[in-house]
């Protein structure tokens, strides 16, 4: 039933065999997004609220060549602690496996693995998309596995040190829905308010679960659906911008390039607010885990 070469752990692959609702979770937020011990006790918290909407977790991982769906906490917690961990997207997928790597997840790597394990709803703190000048050809490959693989993707829109309309071209292009969770605008990852229109608005889990089903059933792809960050944790843009413009200077005066653009980005971010983009980025991670479970439940509910 499920491929040779992918590991489920036994609780996944008995809920997938049997229909029940599984959420599909990465783990870059583990080994690269959060500092210890945020980033074990995060990626805990986002479980059980898994569990606690009616579904079954799955952490998605390579581990040590072994593309795995299902983390047992032993493993979490040593992908937590443990430096060097590689950084692997879906193009990255051959090299961690081919090479034995220990290798954490992004959301396009994540996505074609929960795909590959029959996992239709994943859930992540922001998307990539497509960067700002003069990086502006930097785009993320999580857009075009978007495009190709139907899983639902819940997050808080995409990464706010993205160009943000850009990026929205980009996935109307590719045919990508971008569904508001109770919003008419595009949240900005950890920023408060949002500023650009989604193209379809939700009230509940059974109706961005509708939405999914008929966008798959008509040969869709994925699809977005974004819950906005808690308002009593989000960054005020104005204070947001100005420590994005000293820490993009920062990078560009140091040379980062690359895929180390975003987790220096995010690290110096944290320092420049004092924590604060820390604190709402744990939050809505399991916020977004906590909502990706109930749409799960509903989804499986349809059939």
């Amino acid at each position: 039933m499920f491929p040779p070469w992918l590991h489920m752990s036994p609780e996944v692959a008995a809920a997938v065999a049997a229909g029940r609702p599984v959420v599909a979770l990465e783990s870059t937020l583990i080994a690269h997004g959060l500092p210890w011990p945020d980033n074990r006790d995060t990626a805990l918290r986002a479980e059980a609220a898994v569990r606690a909407a009616g579904a079954i977790p799955a952490t998605v991982a390579v581990w040590h060549g072994v593309p795995t769906v299902g983390l047992t906490a032993d493993r979490l917690d040593h992908l937590a602690r443990v430096p060097g961990v590689h950084k692997a997207g879906r193009r990255d997928l051959g090299a961690a496996v081919g090479l034995g790597r220990l290798a954490a997840t992004t959301v396009s790597a994540t996505m074609a693995l929960a795909h590959a394990a029959g996992v239709r709803v994943f859930a992540t703190g922001g998307l990539g998309g497509a960067h700002r000048p003069p990086a502006d050809w930097d785009i993320s490959a999580d857009l075009t596995e978007l495009a190709r693989t139907p899983v639902l993707v819940v997050c808080s829109g995409a990464k706010s040190i993205l160009d943000l309309p850009r990026t929205l071209e980009i996935l109307e292009t590719l045919g990508v829905p971008v569904v508001g969770y109770r919003t008419d605008t595009f949240p900005e990852f950890y920023v408060g308010g949002g500023r650009l229109p989604v193209s379809c608005r939700v009230e509940s889990p059974a109706e961005a679960a509708a939405v999914f089903a008929a966008h798959t059933r008509m040969g869709g792809g994925g699809m977005v659906l974004c819950r906005p960050c808690p308002a009593e944790v989000a960054v005020p843009p104005e204070g947001f911008d100005a420590g994005l413009e000293t820490a993009l200077a920062d990078a560009a005066r140091e040379g980062v390039a690359g895929p180390r653009v975003t987790p220096f980005l995010l690290a110096r971010l944290a320092e420049l607010t004092g924590g604060r983009t820390l604190a709402a980025n744990r939050e809505l991670i399991v916020g977004n885990a906590r909502l990706g479970g109930e749409v799960a439940v509903a989804l499986g509910e349809l059939g």
